[in-house]
């Protein structure tokens, strides 16, 4: 049962991520039956801190504060090649007196710098997994996820996916009922639905030939239909395998991927800027049903088709429809 938490930051703080753990362990609920914790802010050193919005935050303790945490909250900050020593130290002996680690958003290079990541599963910001990877090989960083919880380190992603671990790290710990008073207090949902695939920018891939850019375009443009490998390698006068071999070299991927992920642009496009049932929606794109379009993007963006809707939707078109 954590109790005395500690908020770590460093300089060119991000107060939204560092605001997140003031939010969920630095207030006193004791009114309201929640637990209150010994809550504290510490850095690499004692002393004004810079926010990356402008303002100065006086920051009450250096890395020694760490020494008494049953849990460390590590925020977000810009990356840096390297982190002070004397924080990493204090992290990694955290860890092995059986204290957790949780990082919010790029929090998470830190903890990689201190060696907790190795052999452990991660995240990070959809932008930064990517990076994250490069700098530390030992973890297996998970882009799609909102948080992964691998004891005694927790990892988010971006932003408001901290309120998500630190609220999964209370239910787990202290149960749902805290959980979800804490969640009432703060106005958020105590548990949200799928993981950031969804909201990753994915743009129309380009080509880099132009062999098949005039069948890519069509294909694009009639993704209800169904195109066997046979069909289209027939619309560019290619045998089967010479076609398959040229779509990959071109598009890096295979002619059924990439019309599923063409189609999946398209529904969620249709599910932001219309009101149309999601049957309507799946034939539209060449799912057939609502089933298969809601395997596809279960198994690509980690939610359901209504859930994104609920999520993403244009205000006229945000209204429930039927499945």
């Amino acid at each position: 049962m954590p109790k005395n938490v500690v908020a770590v930051v460093m300089e060119d703080i991000h107060p939204f991520e560092l605001g997140v753990a003031c939010e969920v362990f630095g207030l006193d609920r004791s009114e309201d039956g929640l637990p209150a914790y010994d809550f504290a802010i510490a850095g690499a050193r004692s002393g004004p801190h810079r926010t990356h919005a402008g303002f100065v935050i006086d920051v009450p303790h250096g890395p020694e504060r760490l020494a008494t945490a049953d849990l460390v909250v590590v925020t977000a900050s810009s990356l840096r090649g390297d982190y002070p020593q004397p924080l990493l130290e204090e992290l990694r002996a955290a860890v092995e007196r059986g204290a957790r680690v949780l990082s919010i958003c790029s929090g998470a290079f830190v903890l990689g710098a201190a060696g907790l990541l190795d052999g452990r599963r991660s995240t990070t910001h959809w932008r930064y997994t990517a990076e994250l990877a490069a700098r530390h090989p030992l973890t297996t960083v998970e882009p799609d996820v909102l948080y992964v919880d691998d004891d005694p380190v927790i990892t988010s992603a971006g932003t408001a996916a901290g309120i998500d671990a630190c609220l999964h790290l209370v239910r787990r710990l202290q149960g749902a009922e805290v959980a979800r008073g804490i969640a009432r207090r703060m106005v958020v949902a105590p548990h949200r639905e799928g993981g950031q695939a969804q909201f990753v920018c994915r743009p129309v891939p380009e080509t880099d030939g132009d062999s098949l850019a005039p069948l890519l375009d069509w294909m694009r443009h009639h993704l209800d239909e169904e195109s066997t490998v046979e069909q289209l390698a027939a619309r560019v006068h290619m045998s089967p395998r010479t076609f398959a071999r040229r779509f990959h070299e071109e598009t890096g991927t295979t002619p059924h991927r990439w019309l599923t992920g063409q189609r999946l642009l398209l529904a969620q496009r249709l599910l932001e800027s219309t009101t149309e049932p999601v049957d309507t929606i799946a034939a539209r794109c060449g799912f057939g049903n609502a089933a298969t379009l809601r395997h596809h993007f279960g198994r690509r963006l980690g939610t359901t088709p209504l859930a994104y809707r609920r999520c993403f939707a244009e205000p006229a078109a945000a209204v429930t429809t039927r499945v």
